[in-house]
């Protein structure tokens, strides 16, 4: 097995590898490190949890030669605010001998306190495509000195609408650059931006797109409604095994009611995240986590992609996703660096289809459970599970056919215009008020 040392890194790189205890690189890390190394654009496929990041700040890391620049050198561009505070303290960690100014920009804090730091100097700027572009914009950040350009995420990052930044920031960036792009999947829209925007990407595949991470156990329960899913979940906390939980729903609302509902029975265990929480609360929780202050989080799917939190036991799906590749990523959250990880899921009537498309992606069923006798089975639907009734419109009338209201168009009203010179009449002028006309008749005559 290759190690870090078989790398020939730098010193100063190899001694900040060794006091983080990491001794042989991810497979992604292996052959991701020659592609960037000769300088070619990469095109880089791996799931979640396999260490992309470090696959690709190591070889741009050992080619570091110091320049006398207050510009970024190398540009990262991912898609959350959360993500662009890991990847910084990544570069810090690895950048620790080393003299590399690191600078995290995203929105959702105040842009000019943003705009001094990158006034003050950067060589590696780690952003949001949105804060990147509007500090561009502003003439406050620079990308002409740009040597590498790297984008994580890709796909997510357009999942999320940000198309247009990262074409306009790509527009603004010089021809003769690196790009190095990672995403978890290939999309249409991924390989559209491809063929674009860049220079024939050699591709570095670890899997294919969709396969699932083996050391994950997959499990589903089919629930009749979303109370009953509360009171699955209460009933499978009961096991302490469930230590560092991920509980992942759809949206804003159902995450609040989530967290509301285990604060009764589990207080001060569970934080919410999701972008209605400030960016302070959000990072505020995450620490909280990280230290082993909060059991779980309960979370949208801002939290699915990227985020390198160690040593989470259990994902729970209260919602299925409503895009079947969004299982994987979110269940890539546990089953990370080699440990084991299980995933289970609530399935609703409505969400069926849905999990049977994301077993058809992975090829493997999900292992069904029976909902244990004492958890108790709710009758009532909240409001958002109940079917929509269609209201008929009573006061909207159909346009007469004919009957008494119908009227023929006039003779002279039926003529159709055919196009083209001669076809219809001219159209006459407006006859002009008589007094106006003699008024202007006399002040002619008198200008004779």
């Amino acid at each position: 097995m290759a190690t870090f040392n078989d790398l020939d890194l730098p010193k100063a790189l190899q001694k900040a590898i060794d006091e983080l205890g990491f001794t042989s690189p991810t497979p992604i890390q292996e052959r991701a490190m020659p592609v960037i190394m000769s300088g070619r654009d990469m095109m880089g496929i791996a799931q979640t949890g396999t260490g992309k990041t470090f696959a690709y700040l190591l070889p741009i890391l050992k080619q570091w030669k110091f320049a006398k620049t207050d510009v970024p050198r190398v540009v990262i561009v991912v898609p959350t605010r959360e993500l662009v505070v890991q990847v910084v303290e990544e570069v810090e960690k690895l950048t620790k001998y080393m003299s590399v100014r690191a600078l995290g920009v995203y929105g959702g804090v105040n842009i000019n306190t943003q705009k001094t730091r990158v006034y003050e100097g950067v060589d590696v700027l780690v952003g949001t495509p949105g804060r990147m572009m509007d500090l561009a914009l502003d003439n406050v950040l620079r990308f002409d000195e740009v040597q590498k350009l790297v984008i994580d995420e890709f796909d997510e990052i357009l999942n999320l609408g940000f198309r247009f930044q990262i074409t306009s920031i790509l527009s603004m960036m010089k021809q003769k650059r690196q790009n190095i792009l990672f995403s978890a999947t290939m999309t249409d829209d991924v390989d559209e931006m491809l063929n674009d925007f860049f220079d024939f990407p050699e591709e570095v595949s670890l899997a294919p797109s969709g396969t699932p991470l083996e050391k994950i156990t997959q499990q589903a329960y089919s629930v009749p409604n979303f109370l009953t899913k509360i009171n699955l979940l209460k009933f499978l906390l009961e096991d302490e095994s469930l230590s560092r939980i991920l509980v992942f729903v759809n949206n804003k609302k159902t995450a609040d009611l989530v967290v509301d509902a285990l604060e009764e029975e589990y207080p001060g265990q569970f934080g919410v995240i999701h972008s209605n929480k400030s960016q302070n609360y959000r990072l505020n929780t995450m620490a909280s986590f990280q230290q082993g202050e909060l059991r779980g989080i309960v979370t949208t799917d801002v939290m699915a992609r990227g985020l390198d939190i160690s040593d989470i036991t259990h994902v729970i799906n209260m919602e299925f996703p409503e895009v079947a590749e969004q299982y994987i990523h979110r269940i890539g959250r546990t089953g990370r660096a080699d440990k084991e990880g299980v995933a289970i899921s609530f399935i609703g009537p409505k969400e069926e289809d849905i999990q049977v498309q994301a077993e058809v992606l992975m090829e493997k069923e999900l292992e069904s459970l029976p909902i244990p006798v004492s958890v108790k089975i709710e009758e009532r639907r909240l409001e958002f599970e109940k079917d929509r009734v269609k209201v008929k419109q009573l006061f909207r009338t159909k346009k007469p056919e004919g009957g008494e209201a119908f009227h023929e168009k006039k003779e002279k009203n039926k003529k159709v215009n055919l196009g083209g010179p001669g076809k219809t009449k001219p159209r006459k002028t407006a006859p002009r008020n008589r007094a106006v006309e003699a008024k202007r008749a006399a002040k002619k005559k008198k200008g004779k």
